[in-house]
């Protein structure tokens, strides 16, 4: 393998939508040879976040330690999720903090909005909600034109949103929540991330406690909020009808799609596929969602 052959693998994984584990094995290795012969910081903060998607997290720690010797802002900011929700085992708001605010002060908004949340519950620093606000609308005001799917714009605009709520101004929070949805609906189609579909499935929750839902129209990520109680659901793609139904088994809900079952909702968002497709990724392809009463 040579420093071209293996960026080209990088880039040709990239560019599917459902790898296989053939696939991933050789973007795996293409990176691990970007590390050991090119000392190439990106592979180094890229096999980490790999891994940490994988939740091999001391590997996750080990590429973006050696990541962020080079100032990978990507990587820093990685290490500050690894303490931050004690992926290891162990929690370390203090290194949580050094890393989140290295990474704001790089540049990172990612990391900014992580350091507004450890003033709002106290970590490591003195609790501190106007801090909390002060950083939060900044970063929307920066954020505001930004619709790139990978910034920090929906994440920020959750934030805000229960600001407003909690405000009592719902319209404002709803418009907010709203715009987050649909540019992390874009973020998921092209990868799919389990914590950002923990982000969408609370989204969807918080959106319901302040809007009726509307049977008449609904998509994909609304099912987090359906399939939380018996029901069966119809969808068209490229005109074939499909269903999903949630169903309660021994106190529990299970999920079955066309004729394949899920445990949870999480599981089939994370799974359930179209021809080898993703739904998630499929996500713009779906419609006529209707409750089959």
């Amino acid at each position: 393998m040579t420093v071209y052959e293996a960026m080209q693998i990088v880039r040709d994984y990239y560019k599917l939508t459902n790898p296989t584990e053939d696939d991933t094995f050789m973007f795996t290795e293409a990176l691990n040879y970007l590390v050991t012969e090119a000392k190439d910081p990106r592979a180094m903060a890229e096999l980490g976040g790999m891994y940490y998607g994988e939740r091999q997290y001391d590997l996750a720690i080990k590429y973006y330690e050696m990541a962020a010797e080079y100032d990978n802002v990507g990587a820093i900011s990685g290490l500050g999720y690894i303490w931050y929700y004690g992926r290891t085992g162990v929690k370390d708001y203090e290194k949580a903090f050094h890393y989140f605010n290295r990474a704001k002060d790089l540049g990172d908004m990612e990391a900014a909005y992580k350091v507004a949340d450890m003033y709002k519950n106290g970590y490591y620093v003195e609790k501190n909600s106007g801090k909390y606000k002060e950083i939060i609308e900044d970063l929307y005001r920066k954020l505001k034109k930004n619709r790139h799917p990978f910034s920090a714009r929906p994440n920020v605009c959750t934030r805000l949103a229960k600001i407003r709520s909690e405000e009592g101004k719902t319209d404002e929070a709803l418009k907010l929540y709203d715009e987050a949805r649909g540019i992390l609906a874009v973020r998921i189609q092209i990868n799919k991330f389990w914590g950002d579909l923990n982000v969408m499935k609370w989204m969807i929750n918080d959106i319901y406690a302040l809007r009726e839902f509307d049977e008449e129209m609904f998509d994909l990520y609304d099912l987090y909020y359906l399939l939380l109680r018996p029901v069966k659901v119809r969808f068209f793609f490229e005109e074939t009808q499909h269903e999903i139904e949630a169903v309660e088994e021994n106190g529990e809900v299970v999920i079955r799609f066309d004729d394949k079952w899920y445990r949870t909702v999480d599981d089939l968002f994370q799974k359930a596929e179209i021809d080898g497709e993703l739904l998630t990724t499929l996500y713009e392809e779906l419609y006529d969602f209707e409750v089959v009463h």
